[in-house]
């Protein structure tokens, strides 16, 4: 009898843990929650003094790497911007991927471009003033020899949610878990060559305000995220599905 009872508790709790396991794996993917975003269209061509030169490639890749990052990414904008009163260049990399489970990773630019043959000489994170509030970035210096010297500020959203590093990053993406989605995710990237990395993230920042500033809200919002206290799930669809 002492046996049965064993055996049948234990099947019972082999049950509960199937069963809890199954009620807290996501299942709600947040890409298929609101309108679908889309960079090409959602990046203007040209915006205050800013303009693509089309002439540019904004990105250096090497084939195996594009493979790569075909296969993780959803959508990659990747364009170069002129200013028309400056002459400053700044290019700009966008890479979104609409399921940012452990297979489907962001790639950090501090592991693409030593991959691509940089040195990294500098790497912090910061905050930029983006209108009336502040955006978590990264700051970073990648140095190719004595030729390319190109600083980058860039962020990382985890579905509407700003993440600086990937400890944070990380406890986002379960945060939306336990919630039942499973998040989407952007990397954005802006650089520029220039030996002046000081300088450089001035009008680094510069542009990002002039573009932001040239958004609607809804793209606002999708391409620079939110400040949420806590979990934002505002694009998330409830149990019902409405948004």
């Amino acid at each position: 009898m002492k046996r049965r009872s064993l055996y049948l508790f234990i099947a019972v709790s082999m049950a509960s843990a199937v069963a809890l396991a199954q009620y807290i794996t996501p299942t709600r993917h947040m890409a298929s929650a609101g309108p679908k975003l889309e960079l090409a269209r959602a990046m203007p061509e040209t915006f205050g003094d800013w303009t693509v030169d089309h002439a540019m490639d904004a990105v250096v890749v090497s084939a195996e790497q594009k493979r790569m990052l075909d296969k993780i990414y959803s959508q990659l904008v990747s364009r170069t911007y002129y200013n028309r009163v400056s002459g400053e260049r700044i290019m700009v990399s966008i890479a979104y991927g609409a399921d940012q489970r452990e297979s489907m990773q962001l790639h950090y630019p501090e592991v693409c471009y030593p991959a691509q043959g940089f040195e990294l000489t500098y790497n912090q994170p910061g905050k930029l003033r983006l209108g009336q509030g502040m955006l978590s970035v990264r700051r970073l210096v990648a140095q190719q020899g004595s030729v390319r010297v190109e600083p980058i500020t860039y962020w990382i959203l985890v579905g509407n949610t700003p993440t600086t590093g990937r400890t944070e990053k990380r406890l986002v993406e379960l945060r939306y878990g336990l919630h039942g989605y499973i998040p989407d995710g952007l990397l954005f990237r802006v650089s520029s060559i220039d030996r002046d990395p000081s300088s450089a993230f001035g009008v680094q920042d510069h542009f990002i305000n002039d573009l932001s500033n040239a958004l609607p809200v809804q793209a606002r919002a999708r391409l620079f995220g939110q400040q949420p206290s806590g979990v934002n799930l505002a694009r998330a669809p409830d149990k019902n599905g409405r948004t």
